[in-house]
């Protein structure tokens, strides 16, 4: 697998939440969509998993507000190739249309070392165990 050399990808799984990070805020969905594996899941909303193209628009819909992301990672626990990442994030700012942005959570995401050494998404999850809405939880 290839990747941009715009935005690097990390060869350590701690440094993944900061590689994308970096992707996030070039605010381009294609850079982003390079942290994940080909098949993976991200979950923009709780119980709304999403995998391929809807994972790009997916994406894409945060990266148009166009504030920047921050990342503060909790815990990384690995086994070989396969890591388990918890982090904090924040994306607060003014979007592009002049409204106040706040959005926030804690990511359970699961993270696989490719054959190339980097780190990719297999599982984004960045609003961890919120609850679905609706769902009375």
């Amino acid at each position: 697998m290839t990747h941009s050399t715009s935005v690097q990808l990390a060869t350590d799984a701690a440094g993944h939440p900061h590689a994308l990070a970096r992707a996030f805020n070039t605010f381009d969905p294609e850079i982003l969509d390079l942290m994940y594996e080909p098949g993976s899941v991200f979950v923009p909303r709780p119980g709304e998993p999403t995998t391929g193209s809807q994972r790009l628009r997916a994406n894409g819909e945060f990266l148009a507000l166009r504030v920047p992301i921050r990342v503060t990672p909790r815990r990384t626990y690995q086994a070989g190739d396969i890591a388990l990442l918890i982090v904090d994030w924040l994306v607060e700012g003014v979007a592009v249309d002049g409204s106040d942005v706040r959005i926030a959570g804690t990511a359970t995401d699961i993270a696989r070392r490719g054959a190339d050494g980097f780190w990719r998404y297999v599982v984004d999850n960045p609003f961890g165990v919120a609850p679905h809405p609706g769902s009375g939880a």
